[in-house]
């Protein structure tokens, strides 16, 4: 498999998925919001899965 540098639209979709898990895990932290841990795991998985997939799914 060929690693490739991903898109624009993929690679900026992901970091805005990274950005508002790190929001939202900072707004758990704080505690404004309760029960928002949970959610900012699994956003930040999606970012992750995104980018994942940009890089190995172009070169394909």
């Amino acid at each position: 498999m060929r690693l490739t540098p991903p898109t624009k639209y993929v690679f900026y979709s992901s970091v805005v998925f990274g950005v508002s898990a790190l929001v939202l895990y900072f707004v758990g932290v704080i505690g404004v919001i309760e029960y928002t841990l949970h959610f900012a795991f699994w956003i930040a998985i999606v970012a992750w899965l995104s980018m994942t997939a940009g890089v190995a799914a172009k070169g394909v």
